[in-house]
């Protein structure tokens, strides 16, 4: 095993916790709104935070499990010509879909990590919890940066990589 391998094992487990934690505000999303349902329905008393809640924990849930989808290649691709290619084709179709992956990483991790930083500065909040709105932001900056590193590290195996091993 390389360093390389030691350190992709590594951020692998940040990887399944994040995606674990978005699985968590799943649950906590699936609770608040059967509440909600519940007493605006049942007690025709409705929660007027369950709305901005549930969608204020929409953007970490988005990005969660974004690099917990790239360790599991659950990503969608068409394999109908790149299976016909030779292996050095092949590997430069991954080393392509991979560093693009990595661009929109990037781009995403800059503009959440800026979406960040200016909600903590500015001090704002959200409309009717008055929770800050960093809060919400943070998660899925954080999601993003681990997305964006683990996508270099996959990109740099990759690379190392001899294309008849791929």
């Amino acid at each position: 095993m390389t360093q390389l391998d030691g350190v992709i094992r590594h951020v692998e487990r940040l990887v399944v916790w994040l995606a674990a934690a978005g699985a968590c505000i799943i649950l906590v999303q699936m609770v608040w709104i059967s509440y909600g349902v519940f007493t605006r329905y049942a007690l025709n008393a409705p929660d007027r935070m369950v709305t901005e809640a549930t969608a204020l924990l929409l953007f970490p849930v988005a990005f969660a499990g974004l690099a917990y989808a790239l360790r599991e290649d659950a990503y969608p691709r068409v394999t109908m010509l790149t299976d016909r290619l030779p292996a050095t084709g092949r590997k430069i179709v991954a080393l392509v879909n991979l560093a693009l992956m990595l661009g929109v990483g990037m781009f995403l991790a800059t503009a959440a990590g800026n979406a960040t930083i200016r909600a903590f500065n500015s001090g704002s909040s959200s409309e009717i919890l008055l929770w800050p709105r960093w809060i919400f932001w943070a998660p899925g900056a954080l999601s993003l940066v681990v997305f964006t590193i683990y996508a270099v590290l996959r990109l740099a195996r990759v690379a190392l990589t001899p294309s008849e091993e791929m």
